[in-house]
């Protein structure tokens, strides 16, 4: 047998050459002890930005949520005013010419005023990320109220059967029990602001929150007092 064969198969069943060999052929192919935990380690990673990213989209949405149900009672309010207003002013349509005179007027200017102010308060699309926004929104809404207690009282005074119409009665109940909802969403609404504000704050999460442009939300501040139902009745019996 020739000598060169004998060479070539005894290199083909040496271990160091197929040892050799599979080194070659895994730095070729492979990627190695190193590659593999970069790999890994991306792929940890990418694991982390996918959750950690839907989870604060999922938080941010519960604050949007939240504040609509803010929205949703504000709106419920308005419109219970609006009602409360236009049934005080059917007495004033229609005694326009009794002796009442001036009462008759100032009641039916008030209710038109807190109309005016409602329909207003309606159009207002209010960003709850800015909070010069939320608390200017929340003063006029909250202003709005009490020049409705004032309307309702002057009108009181010029028509005192009016509070035995079962319809005003009705409304009033109605109103102050928004204001109980209103309280509740508003403190749902800070509740849930305050847990995106946590996640977005906390190491590694504001990490994310950075790259992907996440701010904090603003809080409502309530003036004081302002947690507690009007007592409707008192004011129309001042």
């Amino acid at each position: 047998m020739d000598l060169n064969t004998n060479n070539q198969n005894m290199n083909n069943v040496n271990p160091a050459n197929n040892l050799s060999a599979g080194k070659a052929a895994k730095g070729c192919f492979g990627l190695g002890t190193a590659g593999g935990v970069l790999v890994a380690l991306a792929i940890v990673i990418g694991i982390w930005v996918y959750t950690g990213y839907n989870g604060l989209v999922t938080q941010e949405e519960e604050v949007k949520t939240a504040w609509s149900q803010v929205e949703n009672q504000y709106q419920r309010r308005i419109d219970l005013i609006k009602n409360v207003a236009a049934s005080a002013k059917k007495y004033a349509n229609t005694e326009k010419e009794i002796q009442l005179g001036t009462a008759n007027a100032r009641a039916h200017n008030q209710m038109q005023a807190v109309e005016a102010t409602a329909d207003s308060l309606s159009k207002v699309k209010v960003d709850p990320s800015d909070a010069k926004s939320l608390q200017q929104y929340a003063a006029a809404q909250d202003k709005m109220l009490k020049d409705a207690q004032l309307a309702i009282n002057v009108v009181h005074e010029a028509y005192p059967e009016l509070k035995s119409d079962k319809l005003f009665e009705n409304l009033q109940v109605q109103l102050e029990g928004t204001e109980n909802r209103v309280a509740t969403e508003r403190k749902k609404f800070n509740e849930t602001a305050k847990e995106f504000n946590i996640s977005i704050r906390k190491f590694p999460k504001n990490i994310l929150a950075g790259i992907f442009g996440f701010k904090e939300r603003a809080y409502f501040s309530a003036q004081e007092g302002a947690d507690k139902a009007p007592d409707l009745e008192s004011v129309l019996n001042d």
